[in-house]
């Protein structure tokens, strides 16, 4: 073990360190991997994205998880069996996207697995007295770091619940971190399956950084698309701009009790789903939508509520600029109705100088960077924040 902790703490003085950082959506459409050059710490963090790719989860592999996802009754055996058995497939898609990249495993440092998430459940959801907010990510670091060979971290959220959070989002550390600019008022938002901003100050104080879910991203949008059309997701919005948006069913969408808690907040697909949809058109006594139009709807129902608690959070008159990442940054309709909602244009993060795909992968890769070789964060006395460092550390055999 000794060696273990020698070599950690080597690597914490180094000037730079390299380190892969790891992301799995709710999306479940694969993993991204990040090779990521860092330096120094908090806001003195200096990364450079070296190498990015998604690999592609196959459709069995897909499947497996879905069994156990965003359910509150499972075969909890299945749970128990996919814990090493995501963590040994995710060490596996390392391995070969180091090879690929001609990247020793002896020139990487350490590996941030932020792991696949199967449920959310924070307090205002599940409303239990006397239980906590609680997360569950799977994929174990320890199969990680054996596979791999490389010093790991991982289940980054369960620091932040401890710590009086909801264990989401986590964005707002690394965003703070690497984007915020003085002068700029800037809100990062990402659109995965959940969609969630973090507002940066432009005077760059990190009692005023603010950071919530809002609802949707694209969980929806993906879930009716395999549905209907047996795609992925809406490429590029085209579903959606062959339909019409259903104004009974979008406000009926929006009266859901979510909505109308108080920021800042989480939630996940245990929330927006299937039965949140059926229920609302069974409610709306709707008998002829066409599926484009539900594909539109459903859209709208992303865009609006994004666009909602930007404005709720905002100080009227306060001026902006959005950066929008994730796969709904691709969605054409998606992204022109936030600019129309709000009258602003949604610009991407890769104009800040990371690809929107790669983002939250990066993020991982600056949070196991804080963790190894970070100072203290303050981000003052309000709740979702806690400034704590997060990560567990999983050395090899």
């Amino acid at each position: 073990m000794k060696k273990h902790i020698d070599k950690l703490h080597k690597i914490a003085h180094h000037r730079s360190r390299r380190i892969i950082g790891l992301m799995s959506g709710t999306s479940l459409d694969g993993l991204d991997v990040a090779v990521c050059q860092v330096e120094g710490g908090g806001t003195d963090t200096k990364l450079t994205l070296e190498k990015f790719t998604t690999v592609p989860y196959d459709d069995d592999f897909r499947e497996e998880i879905r069994k156990i996802f965003a359910k509150r009754e499972i075969d909890f055996q299945q749970l128990c069996l996919l814990n090493p058995y995501i963590g040994t497939r995710h060490g596996q898609m390392i391995l070969d996207c180091l090879a690929s990249w001609n990247i020793p495993t002896e020139d990487i440092d350490l590996i941030a697995s932020h792991g696949q998430t199967v449920f959310h459940a924070p307090k205002k959801q599940h409303k239990l007295a006397g239980f906590p907010n609680a997360t569950l990510q799977i994929g174990d670091g320890d199969h990680i770091a054996v596979k791999t060979n490389i010093i790991t971290l991982s289940d980054f959220r369960q620091k932040h619940i401890a710590a009086g959070g909801e264990g989401a989002p986590l964005a707002v550390y690394g965003d703070y971190f690497l984007f915020s600019k003085k002068g700029e008022n800037r809100i990062l938002l990402n659109m995965g399956g959940i969609a969630n901003f973090t507002f940066l100050p432009a005077n760059q104080d990190a009692d005023a950084v603010f950071t919530t879910d809002t609802g949707p991203g694209n969980t929806l949008l993906d879930a009716y698309t395999r549905r209907f059309f047996h795609k992925p997701y809406d490429k590029d919005g085209e579903i959606a701009a062959s339909g019409k948006v259903n104004a009974v069913l979008l406000e009926e969408l929006k009266s859901l009790s979510f909505f109308k808690l108080p920021y800042p907040k989480t939630t996940g697909p245990e929330v927006f789903n299937f039965s949140y949809v059926e229920s609302a058109i069974q409610k709306s006594k709707l008998t002829s939508l066409t599926r484009q139009d539900i594909i539109a709807t459903l859209t709208a129902l992303s865009a609006d509520t994004i666009s909602d608690a930007i404005r709720n959070v905002m100080d009227a008159g306060e001026a902006f600029t959005i950066y929008a990442s994730g796969g709904g940054a691709h969605n054409a309709v998606l992204m022109a109705r936030i600019s129309e909602n709000l009258g602003a244009t949604v610009k991407l993060i890769d104009e800040l100088g990371i690809s929107g795909d790669a983002k939250e992968a990066v993020l991982f890769a600056v949070l196991a960077n804080e963790a190894i070789a970070g100072t203290d964060s303050f981000f003052g006395e309000k709740d979702g924040v806690p400034g704590v460092s997060m990560g567990k550390i999983s050395f090899p055999g």
